[in-house]
């Protein structure tokens, strides 16, 4: 999904990105999980160095430059690109010198699997938080596939469970997410439209999420159609069997008894009737019933009928 040009996981990442009117809280704690997720130190000649991968362009200079703004460090971008399977290109970008001092101010551990609270004491903190764990490593399903899917993938089931407490305590009211196993990560996921749709709009993708539930409207509204369609489709069926039935039954009424000998006016009458009009509703039915003998029929009323005949024909056909 991420190598794919026009997925929408990088129109998703590519609108976080485009908001920089953002609160300096807002973006450490949006940094403070990109890093957390995506990052990993290396230890060189007593000196620390913090790395992290992306794999979109327009991601990896948004983390660049913000670090670079907000601190004093040195900082390396650079890109690989690999053909193994399919051609795909790697940015790193890597804090080269003072990584302690981006640890120490963004409040970050890879030891500790809990969130520092002074990171999220507000829903904007908090929606900047769940911004930059979807930069890291979230992803999600286009709308065009009845297959709602989001999710975001971290490394340790503690820092998971940590991490989904958020959901809850966004402006939104987002459920908590549900966690799952998936090789040697744990993926906190939503498979629900509504959710993922509030998610979207928590963490700055409102313009996606528009085209989220535009699309997931006309799927709706094309599945609503074509139940309708399958219902009156359905419903033909039947119409059509039972009228085939109703014929058969009534042609040999007529031939061994003959149907004006039927005593019955209103089973007499609508024996004929259902003869001239084979492919006709019960509704059609109790219409022509009504208007030639004056009297209000229903469905119900012409069904109650039909029994009849068919108990008239059940005697005749046995010899009766």
């Amino acid at each position: 999904m991420e190598n794919s040009p026009y997925s929408f996981t990088r129109q998703i990442k590519e609108e976080i990105i485009e908001n920089t009117n953002i609160s300096k809280d807002r973006m450490h704690a949006l940094l403070s999980a990109f890093i957390r997720i995506n990052g990993r130190l290396v230890i060189r000649k007593n000196n620390t160095i913090l790395i992290m991968n992306t794999q979109l362009a327009k991601v990896a200079k948004f983390i660049y430059t913000q670090l670079n703004k907000l601190f004093d460090i040195e900082i390396e971008l650079y890109y690989k690109s690999e053909t193994k399977f399919k051609k795909k290109t790697n940015y790193t970008i890597t804090v080269v010198k003072n990584a302690d001092t981006v640890l120490e101010q963004l409040k970050i551990s890879f030891l500790e699997g809990k969130i520092d609270k002074t990171l999220i004491d507000t829903s904007d903190e908090i929606a900047g938080y769940l911004s930059g764990a979807f930069l890291a490593s979230g992803s999600c399903n286009s709308p065009s596939t009845s297959n709602y899917h989001l999710e975001i993938s971290v490394n340790y089931l503690n820092y998971a469970n940590w991490l989904k407490k958020l959901f809850p305590k966004s402006k939104a009211n987002l459920d908590e997410p549900k966690i799952a196993s998936r090789r040697n990560n744990f993926v906190l996921y939503f498979k629900k439209s509504n959710q993922i749709a509030l998610f979207l709009i928590v963490i700055g993708a409102v313009n996606c999420c528009m085209d989220f539930e535009n699309v997931r409207a006309d799927r709706d509204l094309f599945n609503s159609l074509n139940r309708v369609s399958n219902f009156d489709t359905a419903n033909m069926k039947k119409t059509v069997e039972n009228a085939t039935k109703q014929v058969e039954e009534i042609k040999l009424i007529d031939k061994k008894l003959g149907i004006d000998n039927i005593k019955n006016e209103k089973m007499k009458l609508l024996c004929k009737i259902r003869l001239d009009n084979e492919s006709s509703s019960y509704k059609e039915l109790a219409s022509i019933l009504s208007k030639q003998l004056n009297k209000t029929f229903t469905k119900s009323s012409v069904n109650h009928l039909f029994r009849s005949i068919h108990e008239l024909y059940g005697r005749l056909s046995n010899g009766d």
